[in-house]
């Protein structure tokens, strides 16, 4: 079976992902509060973490669940939606929010998983958390299933995109992605009385040791061919993961030097909305998926 779900267009299934195309590998679902404030606020989104990833960066810190060969159980759509439903259960929010996320190589699967979830009376606001390394094609496929796009634009140099994710055509294949988002939500990110995003997009980067150039250009990107006016969640949150082995430029965290340069111009270019970290985020956002606690 080919699959056609991502922009790698592999031949074969299970292919560069390492993902079983004709069932969703779920990790685990999750009551989540490390999102973005207006995405998970107090109570937390109801995360859908799917397995295997069609990036399969290098520095992966989610590697437990991204890798080509690891094996969780298949879960029917009936079986995800009552997952989900019961995790939305218990967070209590005026408003429903699920998060779909590293799920490109799932992304024929949504549009089920969200008609199933309405067959059970339960219609939440979605959210496509996402590498960013997604076709068009597909984006507008599942465009009447999205409420917010949450996306990653990691890489603005095509040669550290093929180092860290095998991917050198991610500045190209990523911004188009983001232009289509962008066309399809604009600028706005609007929130009930919670406090609460219902619709919109928020851009994720996160900024990586030695490669300061690459964040500066990723902002510039996004200054120049969407907007300064979009929510951008800039993320000191890097660390060496475990059990992996990494280029060495990659086996430290960001220092001050570096996230400072990078926030500076974050602010010179006019960005006025969105979210910066204290560089102590590393220690808080570790994520542990054979632990009962999620993230510690």
């Amino acid at each position: 079976m080919s699959c056609t779900n991502c922009p790698r267009h592999c031949k074969v299934s299970p292919g560069f992902c390492g993902a079983n195309t004709e069932m969703p590998e779920v990790a685990a679902v999750y009551a989540h509060t490390g999102e973005e404030p207006p995405i998970s606020g107090k109570r937390g989104i109801s995360n859908i973490f799917f397995a295997h990833c069609n990036m399969q960066c290098c520095f992966c810190q989610n590697h437990q669940i991204s890798r080509r060969h690891v094996s969780p159980s298949c879960i029917t759509l009936r079986g995800i939606s009552q997952i989900v439903d019961a995790v939305i259960g218990s967070l209590h929010h005026t408003e429903n929010i699920v998060g779909f996320v590293s799920a490109s190589h799932y992304a024929d699967s949504l549009p089920s998983i969200v008609e199933e979830l309405h067959r059970q009376g339960c219609f939440p606001t979605v959210v496509y958390n996402t590498g960013g390394y997604d076709s068009v094609e597909t984006l507008r496929r599942i465009a009447p299933y999205v409420d917010i796009y949450l996306p990653d634009y990691k890489y603005a140099d095509a040669d550290i995109a093929a180092r860290y994710s095998n991917a050198a055509d991610y500045p190209r294949v990523a911004g188009l992605a983001l232009k289509e988002m962008y066309n399809q939500m604009g600028s706005s990110l609007p929130t009930d009385d919670d406090g609460m995003a219902f619709r919109g997009m928020v851009v994720r980067h996160l900024v990586l040791p030695g490669a300061v150039e690459n964040s500066i250009h990723c902002l510039e990107w996004l200054s120049d061919n969407l907007s300064v006016n979009i929510h951008l969640s800039l993320m000191a949150q890097y660390y060496p993961p475990d059990g992996i082995t990494l280029p060495s430029e990659l086996r430290r965290r960001v220092n001050a030097e570096e996230y400072n340069q990078v926030v500076e111009r974050l602010h010179s270019l006019g960005f006025n909305r969105g979210w910066v970290q204290q560089l102590d985020a590393a220690d808080n956002y570790k994520p542990h998926f054979n632990q009962e606690t999620f993230f510690i």
